[in-house]
């Protein structure tokens, strides 16, 4: 139990339904939609699209999203890929021939094809209950009438707004300037999108104007994306990976998401005794850190599209897992994994909603980096990812930049199982640390017994980039320990990640948590 007499925030009870999101407003709008007959899907889908008018810098329909989900009465997790692949044109060796070393973030050829839009469709005509019109309606009101700037939102908002360019400058800048906290957001062109896919489906994003106005917004930007490209994407159903931690089940979504990379960090967790080390002690903090190190190298090296990743049983192989953790000197701290062409980002959202039926579902959704690739349309102010930045131009690298392909993503929604029954859908957001947070969170729970409030509110670090970032819940004698054993100390300016959670209780209540590094919170009824 917490101390009453300290800041903090209870996990939220309930027995009926359950959200927890990022923004308060989505997760009304959740509860709303399983109060009126929807399923958790439809909440998570009606949540999802709001948060890409209450949260722009971090989502969109320009994005992608990643879905796990087990249906009422079963615990069999099935997984939904809505991730979009670079243009048939797109070409690793075009670009290198002009120079770049990495696919340039801020540009048109960093743009894959959003499958967020394909992937809510299909999931609301195959999964959900009450039909597209009824779950777009309450982004299409946020996005006519406006939303508040929450306080976490417009400190983003500062920090990404650079990237904004052309066109997108008009739509998601005032005067010029980031909107501050409490200033009104709004984004007609987008509701008028919103309500030609709630009345026409996925053909009204990919097809006719909507689709030639992004089309033309890229190709004024030096992009090879087609109308052709757009009407071909489809999302593509698929079977989650899974390992095991001292009696709990991660499930992951496969490659082309890094959720691998998470079971392989528990894996190689699981050579030491985490449980007898200080929870936010520098023991812990370095043990993690080596372990993500050599994780994510293995994630550099293999994760890519499904088609051309040969490696994953490598990956998840707990002889490989003690192979590397042989590799860690508990004393003294080793190079950084050698870099892929991914850039430093946080920048997405997640959703998690369980209903009366006990149908539980873990959705993420982002547009990668901060306002993704800051490019939007002229005519929607659609705003379009810059998930190509995730591919590699390293020629014969199974994740080399190529026509028709999915990048490595970062995003990754994740769900628990014990004894075979789903007990936890969460999801860690936060870019690269999504992995490590996976295993940090798996870690609290198991290791130290933390609560589930806890396990998400407990301090981070994140060995990123050739620099250990230790948040400020860390006292300075572990920040300095760490520097003594060779790491590169820093305090981070952002909040490492943000983090939500829904336990199904063995009493059947619903218990909710969410990460006070957002705006959001848990809901219930």
């Amino acid at each position: 139990m917490r101390d009453f007499q300290t800041p903090g925030r209870s996990a939220v009870l309930a027995g009926n339904g359950m959200c927890a999101t990022s923004h308060p407003l989505a997760a009304q709008t959740a509860i709303d939609i399983l109060k009126r007959g929807g399923n958790a899907m439809d909440a998570a889908i009606a949540g999802a699209v709001l948060l890409g008018i209450c949260e722009p810098q971090m989502t969109g329909i320009g994005g992608d999203c990643f879905v796990l989900y087990s249906r009422p009465g079963s615990d069999t997790i099935e997984a939904l890929n809505g991730s979009g692949r670079a243009a048939a044109a797109a070409s690793a060796e075009a670009l290198r021939a002009a120079g770049e070393t990495v696919v340039p973030v801020a540009s048109a050829h960093a743009v894959t094809i959003p499958g967020a839009v394909d992937a809510f469709c299909h999931l609301s005509e195959t999964v959900g209950k009450l039909g597209l019109d009824a779950l777009l309606a309450p982004a299409i009101h946020y996005a006519d009438e406006g939303v508040p700037v929450a306080p976490r939102v417009a400190f983003d908002w500062v920090g990404d707004a650079p990237r904004l360019q052309g066109r997108a400058r008009d739509y998601f800048l005032s005067g010029g300037a980031p909107l501050p906290t409490g200033a009104m957001f709004r984004a007609p062109g987008q509701a008028e999108v919103l309500r030609r896919i709630a009345r026409d489906g996925r053909d009204a994003f990919y097809t006719g104007e909507v689709a030639e106005d992004m089309v033309a917004a890229l190709a004024s930007h030096g992009g090879v994306q087609t109308l052709e490209d757009f009407a071909a994407t489809r999302c593509t159903p698929t079977t989650p990976v899974s390992g095991g931690y001292k009696g709990t089940e991660l499930v992951e979504h496969p490659p082309n998401g890094q959720g691998a990379t998470a079971i392989l960090l528990l894996n190689i967790l699981a050579q030491f005794d985490i449980a007898a080390m200080d929870p936010f002690g520098t023991e812990r903090a370095h043990i993690e850190a080596e372990a993500t190190k050599l994780a994510y190298d293995a994630r550099n090296r293999f994760i890519a599209d499904p088609d051309h990743t040969t490696r994953l049983d490598h990956m998840l192989s707990m002889d490989t897992a003690r192979q590397l953790a042989a590799l860690i000197d508990p004393n003294r701290a080793m190079p950084a994994a050698a870099p892929l062409a991914e850039n430093v980002h946080k920048d997405t959202i997640y959703i998690t909603v369980v209903d009366k039926d006990r149908m539980a579902v873990s959705l993420i959704y982002s547009i990668y980096n901060g306002f993704g690739s800051g490019i939007a349309t002229d005519k929607f102010g659609i705003l379009f990812q810059n998930r190509g930045a995730g591919f590699t131009l390293q020629q014969g690298h199974p994740n080399e930049l190529g026509g028709g392909k999915r990048p490595m993503h970062t995003i990754i929604p994740g769900m628990l199982r014990e004894k075979g029954k789903v007990v936890l859908p969460f999801g860690v957001m936060g870019g690269a640390y999504q992995s490590t947070g996976h295993a940090r969170f798996v870690s609290n729970l198991r290791d130290f017994g933390l609560e589930l409030q806890d396990a998400l509110d407990a301090p981070r670090c994140f060995s990123d980039a050739g620099m250990l970032k230790v948040e400020r819940g860390y006292t300075d004698t572990v920040r300095a320990e760490l520097a003594e054993m060779g790491h590169e100390v820093v305090v981070p300016d952002t909040a490492i990640g943000g983090a939500q959670a829904i336990r199904l209780r063995d009493d059947g209540v619903l218990e909710g948590a969410s990460d006070p590094r957002k705006d959001g919170c848990a809901l219930g009824y």
